[in-house]
């Protein structure tokens, strides 16, 4: 897009208070300077509890989030947009609030016959036994409403399920927990309607957990992913009709199994990923020739339908 003009005064909010501040606050720097150095007239907010106040003087004429998790993602914010008439980036309210919580994005992923692994809901630490006798083991952990695998830990037992319910609950009241997909985890990014190139995840943590996502130097992102052909194309596929159930629109990526059989399942659907040195969407953008700064001015584009 040659006139940047048009996105007029643009508000990259980041920050915020959710247990993915640190994360959200390089994503923000990272869009914001990406923004400037396009000639965009732009400014960064560090979303605080006088937001709403800010916005209102402020008036920007749209706004770039980068906030990750609650209070940004979950589409609290983007039900402050919508009542300030202020278009912003990515999906609306109802996709936001429903990829925010894991539970709900996997009903309607099963309402659809789209595989996802077989779960639980925990809520109690009384539940434990009848969820292991259930699912078997191994399994994992995750809090309901939580991003960027924050509070997640593999149990192969009773006992370290309940060990992992401890230490979920000073994230979230409630957790889920899935069978153990053992095999490959690709990530696939959103853009406009269309799937990227998929990406591999190679980890030599038990999984793709928050160090390794944003710490680690020892992780190892595949692109091209090593699928044959016709799989990559089924995953792409999968991907866009998960993100599509969920009501999402803009950008985002989706998280995927494939277990030792090859077949897939889906994980989880983020509406806000990451835009570090470390993310996934800025690297399977660049595999399609898109820039971190073109990626950025695409995704802003959205804003001006």
């Amino acid at each position: 897009m040659a006139d940047v003009s048009v996105f007029g005064r643009v508000a990259v909010l980041f920050g915020g208070s959710s247990a993915e501040r640190a994360v959200s606050l390089k994503s923000g720097a990272a869009v914001l300077a990406a923004l400037q150095a396009a000639g965009v007239d732009a400014y960064g907010i560090d979303a605080g509890a006088q937001l709403a106040e800010q916005l209102l003087n402020e008036r920007p004429d749209r706004v770039f989030i980068a906030l990750h998790g609650r209070g940004g993602e979950d589409g609290s914010l983007q039900g402050l947009l919508e009542s300030l008439r202020i278009p912003y980036t990515g999906s609306g309210v109802m996709a936001s609030a429903i990829g925010m919580d894991k539970l709900r994005t996997k009903q309607i992923w099963q309402s659809l016959g789209l595989p996802t692994p077989a779960y639980a809901m925990l809520r109690d630490g009384e539940q434990c036994a009848e969820i292991v006798e259930r699912l078997g083991t191994p399994l994992i952990i995750k809090p309901l409403h939580e991003g960027s695998s924050i509070g997640m830990a593999k149990a192969d037992s009773l006992q370290q399920l309940q060990d992992a319910w401890q230490g979920a609950q000073s994230y979230d009241s409630e957790a889920l927990v899935e069978q153990w997909i053992q095999g490959a985890e690709f990530t696939v990014a959103v853009l406009d309607g269309q799937a990227l190139p998929p990406i591999r995840l190679r980890t030599p943590h038990t999984f793709y957990d928050y160090e390794a996502k944003y710490q680690a130097n020892d992780t190892q992102y595949l692109c091209p992913c090593g699928l044959p052909p016709e799989q990559e194309a089924q995953l792409k596929a999968l991907s866009l009709r998960a993100f599509e159930a969920v009501g999402c629109k803009g950008w985002g990526r989706v998280d995927v199994m494939q277990d030792e059989q090859g077949n897939f399942y889906l994980l989880e659907v983020n509406t806000v990923p990451g835009m570090t040195d470390h993310s996934l969407v800025p690297m399977a953008a660049k595999a399609t020739g898109l820039s971190f700064g073109d990626l950025v001015l695409a995704i802003l584009a959205g804003t001006l339908n």
